[in-house]
């Protein structure tokens, strides 16, 4: 199988998930639960727009696996697994931000983000219509336009993305990186949707970006658009993105970056 062929698929999905996602926000949004953090939300559209996902991807591809931001992860036989975060941005979507997205992945030779090899990523936000995807070697698109981030911030600094997190005990060193990292930018944005930060670092619309606390699906689609267009994903564990840290960037600022907010 040539895993580009999952592609058309991942589109497909992604843009019909999207269009529910749009559909029950307009009906009006159900807090259904919290997670970590009180702060932190899920709604009824979240459970549902990943059940529609696995649905579909069950149904053309029975024998891969599946993890999923609400649901779990269940196994595979082909090598493939997707990773799914049906609503990223969640607390956007709750209050009528426009900054969502539908982020859909497909994994090969794990299902452990430590070790496994990104695929395919697409990125669909179905408030702006803007679709980002990748296939590992065939580089990152938005729509018809290949992208090519920035390697080197110009002599006004950095535009940098970050997030916080919703758990208020870890409010206090965010904050102390945020003051390390500061010397090296032009300005931070906090945008709310890790998938739209990595996809925005890979347009070239932000010059880096790093967040603690992501989960798997919330990078699995934008790191492989971040390293098609050129850059370099990082973080911890492993020098891989992950729960410690998810550091994104051009591979000129990278390491400067990192270096100030791993110190």
């Amino acid at each position: 199988m040539n895993v580009s062929d999952l592609l058309p698929l991942a589109i497909d999905i992604a843009r019909e998930a999207g269009a529910l996602a749009a559909r029950r926000r307009s009906e009006g949004v159900a807090i259904a639960a919290t997670k970590s953090a009180i702060a932190d939300i899920v709604t009824e559209a979240d459970r549902e727009v990943e059940s529609f996902i696995r649905a579909r991807l069950q149904a053309e591809r029975p024998d891969d696996g599946f993890l999923g931001e609400e649901s779990g992860a269940g196994a595979d036989t082909t090598g493939i697994t997707w990773v799914v975060d049906p609503i990223d941005g969640t607390v956007n979507y709750a209050y009528g931000i426009p900054s969502y997205a539908v982020s859909i992945a497909a994994v090969s030779a794990s299902a452990d983000p430590e070790t496994w090899v990104n695929e395919i990523g697409v990125v669909f936000n179905p408030m702006s219509g803007e679709l980002f995807h990748a296939t590992r070697g065939g580089g990152a698109w938005l729509g018809g336009t290949r992208l090519q981030m920035n390697s080197e911030p110009g002599g006004a600094g950095a535009l940098l993305a970050t997030g916080f997190g919703y758990d208020p005990t870890t409010h206090a060193a965010a904050l102390e990186r945020l003051a390390r990292v500061m010397p090296l930018a032009r300005d931070i944005r906090r945008i709310g949707a890790a998938s739209l930060d990595l996809a925005f670092v890979a347009a070239g619309r932000l010059d880096a970006y790093y967040e603690r606390g992501l989960h798997p699906w919330d990078h699995a689609a934008g790191a492989l658009l971040v390293s098609e267009a050129g850059g370099r994903v990082g973080g911890s564990p492993g020098g891989r993105p992950g729960r410690d840290m998810t550091i994104a960037a051009g591979s000129g600022f990278f390491d400067r970056l990192a270096a100030a907010i791993m110190s």
